[in-house]
């Protein structure tokens, strides 16, 4: 039975999208099957009992549970898989995905399904697809693969094998990967990535440039085109990734965001095509070009000026605790969340702390850490933290105070040998244009009077 798709108008707040059964449906379609979709049944054990004896009495040679799976005590895919049937398995050690419910009634198969959408993906096609091509007598083509090298360390749990969502690029004839957001919920982590890379349940994980295979979820004709960039976040590279898309179609953007250090040692192993920085030489107040002397004396590269953006503490709405600046942090009632070591932002908060005599282990959560500005963001936003030093940028798009400290330099490096690249002139042109600017400056925080001038 069909329903009527949602009316987006009558949307409350704390209500989303049931989009699941749409999804489910067109992978079903891939694998030659036919189904229909139910009206949503609330979690009630009986009703959905009932409309599970009433989809096998209609002749479904399979039937999904959407959502109602978990590890927890309101499973109730389960309860209702025990009363009409039998179940197989209740749980598998992969991620996402884990709380998969596997059973069968009269030997037919029922699936409890999560109902986090990259769990539901993954769910699908380790267990549902190849049962639906076997019924058929198809084959299961297989994923073409293609080894890879990770831009930053994968972290994973022992024990479990982990599904990672990647970007892909081609830098100096090898394939490098870089991970997408990890969570269950994103599927925009499935829609963007070009590859899956399956970290083994008796690993926890893989480190930076550790060859691994990836399986391809796109032609590598579009892996070659993509634009590797590893360093410090910035959400101007948000914006750059946009436009590219939209202006050269051809073209992507993939960032990893390491820290301005990490980035640098991006360049000097060949695991990049450029790398963000905003590294202050705490001597003489300079940006970036020092540390390209001291670290890749060797790596001729470019430096392209993007843009001069404001940094400061975020701090709630209100700024309920009353923080006037760096000197706050040390008090006993304000909590900390930092940026990651070797990152710019971090450089520059030590540094400040040296200025003032302060301590780094008097700041409570000085070793809590966060990888980009608007993580730090979401920190501040959700209480988990008071303050964090990060870009105006950041604060502006989640509604939180701001106390500037610093405007400072953000920067592109990039190795001579990819600088005359149809990618990186293509990215050049991107940079210098109005449209570009226009949209930096209406994020707020950001000066874009130099961008795209060639620095060295």
């Amino acid at each position: 039975m069909q329903w009527p798709d949602a009316d987006l108008r009558n949307l409350r707040p704390g209500q989303i999208l049931e989009t699941n059964s749409y999804m489910l449906e067109k992978l079903v379609d891939a694998c030659g099957g036919t189904c229909s979709r139910h009206a949503p049944v609330a979690d009630d054990v009986e009703r959905i009992h009932q409309a599970v004896k009433t989809a096998f009495a209609d002749g479904y040679s399979i039937v999904l549970i959407l959502g109602g799976s978990s590890a927890g005590s309101e499973d109730f895919s389960r309860r209702v898989v025990e009363r009409v049937g039998e179940v197989l398995l209740h749980g598998v050690t992969i991620m996402p995905g884990k709380p998969v419910v596997v059973g069968a009634v009269d030997r037919q198969p029922v699936f409890g399904i999560p109902g986090y959408p990259v769990s539901a993906i993954i769910a699908f096609e380790q267990f549902v697809r190849p049962l639906l091509l076997s019924m058929q007598a198809m084959r299961e083509d297989l994923r073409p693969v293609v080894t890879v090298e990770p831009t930053r360390k994968i972290a994973s749990k022992l024990g479990l094998e982990e599904f990672v969502r990647v970007k892909l690029g081609e830098v100096d004839g090898r394939y490098v990967a870089t991970p997408l957001p990890r969570g269950a919920g994103l599927i925009t982590s499935m829609t963007e990535a070009d590859g899956i890379i399956r970290v083994s349940d008796n690993a926890e994980g893989l480190n930076e440039g550790q060859p691994v295979e990836a399986e391809l979820l796109r032609p590598l004709s579009a892996v070659r085109d993509t634009i590797v960039v590893v360093g410090s976040h910035d959400n101007t590279l948000d914006v750059l990734a946009d436009q590219l898309k939209a202006t050269h179609g051809r073209f992507s953007l993939s960032s990893s965001h390491v820290g301005s250090m990490g980035g640098l040692m991006a360049v000097k192993k060949g695991l990049c095509h450029l790398a963000g920085s905003h590294l202050l030489d705490t001597s003489d107040g300079s940006y970036n070009i020092s540390y390209l002397r001291r670290y890749l004396p060797e790596h001729p590269v470019r430096l392209v000026h993007l843009v001069e953006r404001e940094q400061g503490l975020i701090i709630a709405k209100g700024n309920p605790r009353g923080i006037q600046g760096i000197q706050d942090l040390v008090r006993p009632d304000v909590a900390f969340i930092n940026r990651q070591g070797g990152s710019g932002t971090r450089i520059l908060l030590d540094d400040k702390l040296r200025r003032l005599g302060l301590a780094p282990e008097a700041i409570l959560g000085y070793d809590h850490e966060e990888f980009t500005h608007m993580a730090v963001a979401v920190a501040v936003l959700s209480g988990t933290a008071d303050a964090g030093l990060g870009i105006y940028a950041a604060a502006r798009a989640l509604g939180l105070d701001f106390i500037p400290v610093v405007t400072e330099k953000y920067e592109l490096v990039i190795p001579e040998r990819h600088f005359m690249s149809e990618k990186i002139q293509v990215l050049l042109e991107i940079i210098q244009s109005r449209g570009f600017r226009k949209r930096v400056a209406d994020l707020g925080g950001y000066s874009t009077e130099h961008t795209g001038q060639i620095v060295i």
